[in-house]
């Protein structure tokens, strides 16, 4: 099975498993065309560890750890385990956070836009277009010399605190400790909405692990398949996405889970032009810092602490997304999501303009 992840065939076979995978969480108990959702499982996660208090979006996704440790252990036991960072850790900082308001905006990240035109979510069309675009933005600037500079060797320890973190927060779900004021707290989980709304522990933290062995040995990353199409004219990662899509679409019309239209598909709005520029921040945001939020947490299991510096802006970003109106609903776009995105924008575009052509 390995030589196979790492042939021409590998980001394929991913994909279509992953599809599969995702589509059986939702049948099993996952959001509607949120098998996996690596920006809404991080809001939720936010929202149990109380940086936001959401109360319909709380529950520590155990995907997500699953997503580090089966890494973590792909690549200790293929040895590419090698710890690395100090790339402008406080830039990928801020590209995260950005990175999220555009796909709290949007109401998902690259794998679930497909995931939900896989569903039959045609809002979805909109955010992929939006992906593709901040992609192409970001090549513009990679064309002309954008460089966050060069990670830098760390020792060994150094690559253990996301997977130690991963197997505290599903310690942390397991035991539930409880003893706020209230009785409730410091761990909160939702008993209505998306949050409430999981797959069995147990079939939930498999599935992280499969998809995170999966995508380290095959390089899977929804962000970039699209960057290698348009600047390399490279079909290997972009095979994946189809196959990703595919799979998804076929387990879902065998499920009964196909539900085509725009209106009532389940956490998405309607409003098309912030799907469209929600994903265009975090399409650039994404690029600017080098692959998609799932390929962010594959890096970290594998020792890039400048990942994980990256996926801590994304926590940091739900927090505020919640507890400052950004995020949208149902209804619509929150309060303040269209000024946060256009700052969002604006700070993308300075990033990429002020580290073009660095020297080292």
């Amino acid at each position: 099975m390995n030589r196979v992840l790492m042939s021409k065939y590998g980001p394929a076979l991913a994909g279509a498993i992953i599809g599969v995978v995702a589509a059986l969480l939702v049948k099993l108990g996952n959001p509607g065309n949120m098998g996996v959702c690596v920006a809404c499982f991080t809001r939720d996660i936010a929202g149990a560890l109380g940086l936001h208090r959401a109360g319909i979006v709380q529950y520590l996704r155990p995907e997500l750890a699953g997503f580090i440790i089966g890494s973590f252990g792909s690549a200790l036991i293929y040895r590419e385990y090698k710890p690395r960072g100090g790339s402008s850790p406080m830039i990928r900082f801020g590209l995260g956070f950005f990175a999220m308001i555009g796909g709290l905006v949007f109401l998902g990240c690259p794998w679930r836009a497909y995931l939900r035109l896989a569903g039959g979510d045609f809002n979805a069309i909109a955010g992929i277009a939006g992906l593709a675009v901040g992609v192409s933005i970001g090549i513009m600037f990679l064309y002309r010399g954008f460089s966050l500079g060069a990670a830098r060797q760390n020792p060994k320890a150094a690559g253990y605190f996301m997977p130690l973190l991963a197997i505290g927060l599903l310690a942390l779900l397991v035991i539930k400790p409880l003893f706020g004021p209230e009785g409730t707290g410091p761990i909160f989980f939702s008993d209505k909405g998306p949050g409430s709304m999981h797959a069995p522990l147990i079939i939930s933290l498999a599935a992280g692990l499969l998809v995170g062995w999966l995508a380290q040995r095959s390089r899977f990353c929804t962000v970039g398949a699209i960057r290698d199409l348009i600047m390399l004219k490279d079909t290997h990662l972009f095979k994946g996405i189809i196959s990703f899509i595919i799979a998804a679409f076929v387990t879902n019309m065998v499920l009964g889970q196909f539900k085509p239209g725009f209106e009532g598909q389940p956490i998405a709005h309607t409003m098309q032009i912030w799907n469209f520029l929600g994903m265009v921040l975090s399409g650039l945001a994404f690029t600017l810092a080098g692959g998609c939020p799932g390929r962010m947490f594959i890096m970290s299991g594998e020792g890039d602490s400048d990942a994980g510096v990256f996926i801590m802006g994304m926590l940091v970003g739900a927090a505020f997304a919640h507890n400052f109106s950004l995020a949208s609903s149902g209804a619509g776009v929150g309060a303040y999501g269209i000024p946060a995105t256009i700052i969002g924008l604006i700070f993308c575009f300075a990033v990429g303009s002020l580290f073009m052509n660095r020297v080292e």
